[in-house]
């Protein structure tokens, strides 16, 4: 299903956050929405594999990297594992690698910009907390919706197979 952020905002303006227009569009999926997770580390990415490399079950997980530009949370690999595991797509607040591979992988992938220098692996990190970047609070089980024109995010569902 497509996902129309603009239409969303103005059905449901009341009960929606709009993240800051931070974040360039890296995956094969330009619309994509679901449930949220959440993973908080800084230039660790440890748990965010983790994450990918688990059932996704069309859920949006949200990278809280606290916007470092120094190092990718994300990288082609770890992006097709998302996809392989059916979750619906990746926002890093941080950068990522292999945008050029990602473009083609079919799972939504947002991040403030590329680097190709991975991450240390330390296993540093917290999962399924909420995180706030971009003006929004992403709380692990609310809703995020996002297409070319943005992020939003809702307590609640707002289309009938979220």
């Amino acid at each position: 299903m497509i996902v129309n952020t603009a239409d969303l905002c103005d059905a449901h303006e009341p009960s929606v956050s709009v993240a800051e227009p931070l974040f360039q569009d890296f995956g094969g999926i330009e619309s994509f929405h679901g449930k949220i997770a959440t993973v908080r580390c800084f230039e660790d990415n440890s748990l965010v594999r983790e994450a990918l490399r688990s059932p996704g079950a069309r859920q949006v997980l949200v990278v809280d990297g606290g916007g470092s530009r120094r190092r990718a949370l994300v990288g082609d690999l770890l992006a097709q594992a998302g996809a392989d595991n059916q979750w619906a797509g990746i926002i890093v607040f941080g950068c990522i690698r292999d945008s050029h591979v990602i473009s083609t992988i079919q799972i939504g992938c947002k991040a403030l910009a590329t680097i190709p220098l991975k991450t240390e692996k330390k296993g540093a990190g917290e999962k399924d907390i909420p995180v706030r970047f971009a003006s929004v609070d992403f709380i692990p089980g609310h809703f995020l919706y996002a297409d070319k024109d943005g992020i939003i995010v809702s307590e609640k569902s707002l289309i009938a197979d979220s």
